[in-house]
This record gives C-alpha cells, sequence and structure tokens, in this order.
C-alpha cells in the first residue's frame, strides 16, 4: 500500500520514453515522504502508465539493477532521495549512458559485460594438485589491494559515466579493469599473468585518463582509477621483465 502523501503535493517527473530517438515525457506524481526516485517511477508504471519498461530488484541498494540517470548523474535510484535531487519540484530520468537503450529506461548490458570478459574478469583455479586450502594473511599487500575493490556489483554506474568510454567504444572501462586489478593481486590465482596481459592489451588499461569520474560515483565507494593505475604500473614493470 502506498504511503500517505506528504503536504509538499505534487511531484513533476520527466521520463524518457522510447529508444535512441525517444523523448522525454511528463508525469505528475504525489509527494511523499522519504520518497525515492524508483518510488517515483515505480507510482508512474504503476498508476499512469503500465506500458513504462525499466528494471529494479532488491530495491535496498544491494543489486544494484536499478541504476539510471537522474538529472544527468548516474545514480541507484532505490538510494536516490527525491528530497535530495529534486529541482524545483521536477525530477528527470533517463537510461544510463554508454549503453544501447532496449526500451524507455532499460538498457542492454551486453557491451559492459562483454569488455568485463575481454578483460579476462573470472578467477581461474590453480593446476591441479595444488588446490590445498589456501591461506592469505589479511594483511598482505596483495589481499589489500585485491579488497580495494572486491565489492564491485557490476551495476555499470562506472562504465555509464565514464568520459573515455562515450570517446571510445572500445575501451574495456572502469569496472572490468578494476575486476581485472582484484584478480592480479589474488594469489590463488592460476593465471594472474593472463589477467594482466588481457588488462593491458588493446583498449585497455593504458586507455584511462585517469579522469576520477569512476571513483566519483560508484556507489559503493570504490576507487576504478586507483585500480587502473595499479595496472599500469604492473604492465610497465611486467614489460620492462619481458612479458608478451
Amino acid at each position: 500500500m502506498d504511503a500517505a502523501p506528504s503536504p509538499e503535493g505534487e511531484l513533476t517527473v520527466e521520463i524518457w520514453r522510447g529508444g535512441a530517438d525517444g523523448r522525454f515525457r511528463t508525469y505528475r506524481v504525489p509527494r511523499r515522504r522519504n520518497q525515492t526516485v524508483l518510488d517515483a517511477v515505480t507510482y508512474v508504471q504503476r498508476h499512469i502508465d503500465p506500458s513504462l519498461a525499466y528494471r529494479f530488484a532488491c530495491r535496498v541498494g544491494v543489486c544494484g539493477s536499478c541504476a539510471m540517470t537522474v538529472n544527468g548523474a548516474p545514480r541507484w535510484t532505490c538510494r536516490t532521495r527525491v528530497e535530495r535531487v529534486a529541482r524545483r519540484g521536477r525530477v528527470r530520468v533517463a537510461p544510463l549512458r554508454n549503453l544501447p537503450i532496449i526500451r524507455d529506461l532499460a538498457v542492454d548490458m551486453t557491451p559492459f559485460f562483454d569488455k568485463w570478459a575481454r578483460a579476462k574478469g573470472h578467477f581461474v583455479p590453480s593446476a591441479a594438485g595444488t588446490q590445498g586450502f589456501a591461506e592469505v594473511a589479511p594483511d598482505s599487500p596483495e589481499r589489500r589491494a585485491a579488497d580495494a575493490g572486491v565489492e564491485c556489483i557490476g551495476c555499470g554506474i562506472c562504465y555509464a559515466v565514464c568520459d573515455v568510454v562515450a570517446w571510445n567504444p572500445d575501451y574495456v572501462g572502469p569496472a572490468a579493469l578494476n575486476r581485472a586489478w582484484t584478480l592480479v593481486n589474488d594469489v590463488r590465482d592460476g593465471d594472474r599473468a593472463g589477467h594482466l596481459a588481457a588488462a593491458a592489451a588493446g583498449a585497455g588499461c593504458h586507455a584511462c585518463h585517469s579522469h576520477q569520474s569512476c571513483a566519483e560515483y560508484c556507489p559503493t565507494g570504490l576507487n576504478p582509477t586507483a585500480s587502473i593505475a595499479g595496472l599500469k604500473r604492473m604492465a610497465f614493470v611486467a614489460a620492462l621483465k619481458g612479458a608478451p
């Protein structure tokens, strides 16, 4: 059941409708206490226009599937309160940048995850016979380096806000490279050199311009720029040692 409306009246919500050639449409929804942008979008879909397409799942800031562009900035809409972003009682909601629009607020995440795979962002088990219980000291440099980036949930916000992705569609992107950084620092992984080579190849870590937008907007407080800088250093050292 919807909460009782607050005395603040109505909220004007501009929502992108259609595909890449679509346009914004304006809706008016009741203003409510502690209202999130996702609440407002959901109200439109449930009470005004059931054809509105968008994604959400947990609604508590865990899954990241509700990421959208709010007043020009990528955000988890379930954790973005209207009172913090509304401008004169108006909010504009659009799909994430740098990803193909399926319809309305739903984007195709395939390029994002394809690049994750291109950066070899998957754990590689050690060779057979060496899979004993791994003892990893919590205060080891490698463990700390991996811990700094391990909480990424793949929401795509860093990818959407990255100017380099916008300029160079081949650029792997912050999330995939941040994942590679956690793997090259994972002493249990069986192909750390392979992860580094994949992350440094083509439009990989060396294409990053260190604008820090990914760090500024990451909802979980990660700093992919720092992870990418670490990959650049490791790739340079590997090259000096003659690695391919």
